[in-house]
């Protein structure tokens, strides 16, 4: 038997290696773009050449485009990997993932021009939309209730360290003469891809995954080795496999999965919650900060000093990720939702009233590019810095993980890799549609910019507050319970009140048994009736 590794926090820390590609992108692109070889190399034309001999580079609308074209890639990578894991399982996806993503990372280093570097691109985008989507559900689908919240959210932190990483590989790489300083960096980013694709090898497959290939052994083995240091008579082993086994003997009548079942009367519901979960995590406007953070801190003054003071969010947003890597079980999904909505809309609007009021227009050749539109200097500037490096602390902790967390839980096993993909793809095509208008934005509408994602989390945090349900510490059979519209006190296709769900820690207590008998017993009882009410709604409505 080939060697297999057993320990979650390593299947995790090699899993979301997945999830620092999408760093790696954000970051070879927000630090090169104003780089000299970057900007002379895809500069489009006379018209665009500054009569001082600097290059401006691309127009902000094929700027746009070019930053654009990854998370396109991603959109359709996403939606692709619902089948692809379904059909091989989720190692096998994350591992075709990394191959992808070194072909893109090939196009990208040997472009030509700016067509061959959107082709390299979108293909580096399929790769990270496969991989952003399939991780969290393999975390998912391996991790102990107790730190399930925990291992996905290293989702996010790897992707804080790629960004990180990323950040100052380019940096140091700018200092070389030529097309070499972009050219080493996006050639570099093969490596992690090459690590995951290798290390994936000895980890194990989803158990879930296999149960619904009827590979019951290697499924129990699977749960025995990671949950229970290889004791398949562990109690809490056996209670997993008796719910895995009750949903997926159901599902068998429901095996032709497909996109239009998540649109289903006891479906959309939590499909409409994941959806939002990722839709509202871009309309943050955190990406835009990432990939256009030297075009802020140069319009506060920053000038050619610009990429050191950018490189200090990246530093905080990898820090900040880590109380919620820590501490997001206990403290529960929504409030950490509600917390962080608040929190950036705060920074934003503060931004927004001092670029609004002490900004003016900059004079002729001050900046480089179009979409560096307004000039602010001194206190308010600072202020304008220290704002930002706030919505990032912010955004860290709340947003930033939970919405790679919560999509997975909402879903039963047989849509749960169709359903994320799904939730991701969202997150993509609004991330697609952001890069691509942030740089024309910042050229026609300046600091309102600030005031539309201020809006937007506003609504995010009452879109929360009503209709994003508490997930957390429950086993992912059991979430199906708060969904169930015909116990008391539940909305029709809703199910329970949102703001009536809280943590619950009885499943983790099982988990590490500290439960007595009696506890034990009623527990077993409830998800057996709940499980049995589940079916008898999801048969009618078949029958319908």
């Amino acid at each position: 038997m080939p060697f297999v590794v057993g320990n979650v926090y390593v299947i995790a820390a090699v899993a979301v290696v997945g999830g620092a590609l999408f760093g790696f992108d954000i970051s070879s692109m927000s630090a090169i773009i104003s780089t000299p070889a970057y900007l002379c190399y895809f500069n489009q034309g006379p018209l665009y050449l500054k009569t001082d001999g600097k290059c401006s580079g691309p127009t902000p609308n094929v700027q746009g485009g070019i930053t654009a074209s990854m998370p396109a890639g991603s959109w359709l990578g996403s939606l692709v990997s619902g089948y692809l894991s379904d059909w091989l399982g989720r190692k096998k996806s994350i591992q075709i993932g990394s191959v992808i993503w070194c072909v893109g990372s090939i196009l990208v280093c040997a472009s030509q021009g700016i067509g061959m570097l959107i082709v390299g691109r979108i293909v580096n985008g399929f790769a990270v939309g496969i991989c952003s989507a399939q991780v969290p559900v393999y975390i998912t689908e391996i991790a102990p209730p107790s730190k399930r919240g925990r291992l996905v959210g290293t989702q996010q932190w790897a992707i804080t360290w790629g960004i990180l990483i990323m950040f100052y590989i380019s940096y140091g790489c700018s200092y070389i003469n030529g097309t070499a300083a972009f050219r080493v960096p996006w050639g570099l980013q093969m490596l992690p891809a090459i690590f995951l694709f290798f290390a994936m090898l000895f980890l194990p497959e989803s158990p879930r995954w296999l149960a619904k290939q009827d590979r019951w052994e290697e499924a129990v083995n699977v749960l025995a080795l990671v949950h229970a240091k290889g004791d398949s008579n562990s109690p809490f082993v056996h209670k997993e496999m008796e719910e895995i086994r009750e949903v997926v003997e159901f599902e068998r009548a429901n095996a032709d999965v497909t996109y239009w079942e998540l649109l289903k009367p006891d479906m959309i519901n939590r499909t409409h919650i994941g959806v939002f979960t990722q839709i509202w995590s871009q309309l943050t406007g955190m990406n835009v900060m990432m990939y256009y953070i030297t075009y802020i801190f140069t319009m506060a003054g920053l000038g050619s000093n610009v990429l050191l003071p950018s490189s200090i969010q990246f530093i905080i947003n990898v820090v900040m990720t880590i109380p919620a890597l820590l501490w997001v079980d206990r403290w529960g999904r929504r409030p950490t939702m509600l917390v962080g909505a608040f929190l950036m809309m705060t920074w934003l609007v503060v931004n927004a009233a001092l670029l609004g009021h002490y900004s003016v227009k900059p004079y002729f050749k001050q900046f480089d590019s179009a979409s560096e539109s307004m000039s602010i200097t001194g206190a308010p500037a600072k202020a304008v810095i220290a704002c930002t490096y706030l919505f990032v602390a912010s955004y860290a902790p709340t947003w930033g993980p939970v919405s790679w967390i919560y999509p997975p839980e909402l879903y039963p096993l047989r849509v749960r890799g169709k359903a994320v993909a799904l939730t991701t793809s969202a997150n993509w095509i609004f991330n697609f549609a952001l890069a691509y208008f942030v740089p024309p934005a910042f050229a026609n509408i300046k600091w309102e910019v600030y005031v539309v994602f201020a809006v937007f989390c506003f609504c995010m945090f009452w879109h929360v507050y009503f209709l994003f349900p508490e997930t957390s510490q429950k086993l992912l059979e059991e979430v199906e319970e708060i969904f169930d519209d015909t116990t008391p006190g539940s909305f029709k296709y809703l199910g329970t009140p949102a703001w009536k769900t809280k943590v619950d820690t009885k499943a983790v207590r099982f988990e590490r048994g500290e439960l007595d008998a009696e506890e034990k017993f009623a527990i077993h009882t409830q998800q057996e009736e709940a499980a049995a009410a589940a079916a008898d709604t999801d048969k009618g409505a078949d029958e319908k």
